[in-house]
């Protein structure tokens, strides 16, 4: 059985995933603020560090999903100091202290990491400079980081979601519209996951778009 390591996983995109992963066989673990198999926010550096270091000593994983992430669109001088850390904390350096610390555990079994990024790492939008820049941050990690584990056989992949119907809007002050096809739903890109880890290739970047687009504000 496969072992699965990932972040994101108690709703939307992070919980679908973890659906599907149990569903084809791997065991999974989780890393939650609240509740989870490792109980750590992603902010607390060192606890991340303690708690990682202790799960790898008996533990090697095959996969390791970074999906936790945070959004803010406001202009960027209205966005508070404590909001900027934290939104860099979670989409980005909480991906990159994961990754390094999983990354022997990762060759021994030639396993596969999959940053979950963003549709806004591949375009520029007002009002998303920070988001952006930690999206297009992570998968600039991505595609640097395939280069240099190619011959160690660890695979790389970055997906950049279009808009989802999840509860990553909730605190926004808008939402995709209704209609099924301005959005995404979160076991779509479970599915493009399982696509991923089960090609005989390697997919290094890939987009997942609705066909049209369309908001809602609240």
């Amino acid at each position: 059985m496969k072992t699965a390591l990932l972040t994101g996983s108690s709703s939307g995109i992070g919980k679908a995933i973890c659906t599907e992963l149990k569903e084809n066989g791997y065991k999974i673990f989780t890393i939650n603020r609240n509740d989870g198999d490792i109980i750590c926010d992603l902010q607390d550096t060192k606890a991340l560090h303690v708690k990682l270091k202790e799960f790898l000593k008996t533990t090697d994983i095959d996969l390791l999903v970074n999906c936790a992430g945070l959004g803010v669109f406001e202009p960027h001088e209205e966005i508070s100091f404590q909001k900027i850390n934290e939104i860099i904390d979670v989409n980005l350096k909480a991906p990159i202290l994961l990754t390094n610390l999983c990354l022997r555990s990762l060759k021994k079994t030639k396993g596969h990491i999959i940053n979950i990024s963003s549709i806004e790492a591949t375009r520029h939008s007002k009002f998303s400079a920070l988001y952006t820049a930690t999206k297009s941050g992570l998968r600039d990690f991505s595609l640097a980081l395939f280069e240099e584990l190619r011959k160690s056989g660890v695979r790389v992949t970055n997906i950049n979601p279009d808009m989802t119907k999840t509860a990553f809007f909730d605190e926004l002050n808008f939402e995709p519209s209704d209609k099924e096809d301005t959005h995404l739903l979160p076991q779509e890109i479970a599915k493009t996951l399982l696509h991923v880890i089960t090609s005989p290739m390697v997919v290094t970047d890939i987009t997942v778009r609705a066909q049209k687009f369309e908001i809602k504000r609240k």
